[in-house]
Parts: structure tokens; sequence; C-alpha cells
């Protein structure tokens, strides 16, 4: 990228999701720095994902930074005594991990300030999701208006911006643009419950929305699952 590149810092989990939106990010000249979060979820072969998937996609840096959200508990994502739930339910499911986003753009948004940055990218989606409170519009909008008070830059009046390009994206339209842009959805891993070779369970919420995603947008899905 040209020195003259506008910064961004983008979220990426390891994800079909954060895969696209980095892509995305990219196919618009920006100057990518993806950040990886190790809050202490199940399995780490989505943290080998985004390594995979950022080398691929050839960011300025890749940071990965520790923050045990187990401690909390309160997830099946960090609480192996919590079961994975293997059928959709109502409500907000026990994959929700409390103030996970909220820690996810606050981490985000201290590494964009250090690099003079004012652009953050996160993969948040509205339509294809498991009923996440902090994947819907209101909490994007709420968090940019709390960068906007909450930093030096803010406050000397340089605008923030956090932006969600999948929110209102069905997984196949997510897949397609995806596509279109070269990810490689092989070297993503979406499942909760992940082996550690990183094979998807085949089984769970996440990996049900992504098996019919890949349907609907008739892509062959390279997904890899752990055997019957």
């Amino acid at each position: 990228m040209s020195e003259r590149a506008e910064k961004a810092v983008v979220l990426l989990s390891g994800g079909l999701d954060s895969a696209t939106c980095l892509a995305m990010a990219r196919a618009e000249g920006l100057d990518c720095y993806a950040l990886s979060i190790d809050y202490g979820q199940r399995h780490h072969t989505e943290l080998d994902a985004a390594r995979r998937v950022a080398a691929a996609q050839g960011v300025a840096d890749h940071r990965v930074v520790a923050v045990d959200l187990s401690a909390i508990g309160g997830s099946a994502l960090t609480d192996a005594a919590i079961a994975v739930p293997t059928a959709p339910t109502e409500g907000i499911p026990v994959t929700y991990v409390p103030a996970r986003n909220t820690v996810f753009l606050a981490l985000a948004l201290g590494f964009a300030e250090t690099l003079d940055a004012r652009l953050l990218y996160v993969g948040a989606n509205a339509v294809d999701y498991s009923g996440y409170p902090d994947c819907r519009p209101a909490f994007i909008e709420a968090f940019r208006d709390l960068a906007r008070v909450a930093t030096r830059s803010g406050v000397e009046g340089t605008p923030w911006e956090v932006r969600a390009p999948l929110m209102h994206w069905s997984k196949a339209e997510i897949i397609q643009a995806g596509v279109r842009l070269g990810v490689d959805y092989s070297q993503t891993v979406s499942c909760y419950q992940a082996d550690a070779a990183g094979r998807a369970c085949g089984r769970c919420d996440s990996c049900r929305i992504r098996r019919e995603g890949f349907a609907a947008a008739g892509v062959p899905d390279p997904t890899r699952y752990v055997p019957d």
C-alpha cells in the first residue's frame, strides 16, 4: 500500500465474515491493520485461521491481543461447562459472550489511535446471525459516538468511523462478495467448537448458518468437517 493510503484497523476473528470484511477494506484501497483477540475461547484454531487470512491478504500488520473473557464466563464459548447448542434456540443463545464486541472494538480503537487511523472495520451482521445484541446497527452507531468522545483525536475534532459493511447482507451475499474479491474460505474457521485440526463440528448454529450460506450462494462449501 502507498504511504498515503488511509489506515484502517480491521477486527479479524478468522471466520468467514471478518475475512470478507478485510477483503472489502483492502479493495477500497485502505492500508489495513488486522487485530485478533485471544479471549479464552473454546479453541484457538480460529486464531490460526486469522493468521492465515492476514498473511494471504497482505495486511500491513496483524496483532493478536490476549484478554481472557473466560475469567467472567457466562458463555458456552468461554466456559467448557456450558454445552454448545446443536439446534436453533429462542432468544439470545448461550454462545453470546457478554460484552465481547464492546471489548474488541475498544481494543481496536486503542490500536487505531496509536496508528493515527480513523477507521474501524468489523464484520458484524444483523441478518444471518445468532441474535447477539452487539451485532446490531444501534450498537455500532453507539460505539462510533463513544469513540468520538473517549479519544484524544475525537475530542480534538477528528471524526471516527466504525464501519460494518456486512450488517444488512445475507450470508449468501457475503460469500458471493468474498468470492469476487478472491477470499479463500477454506482458510477460515466459523465453528463454535472446531477440533484441534480446525475441522468444524457441522452441528452448531454457526456451522448451520455457514453451510446454508454456501448452498444459497451456489458456491461449493470448502469447510472441513469432523467425520460423523
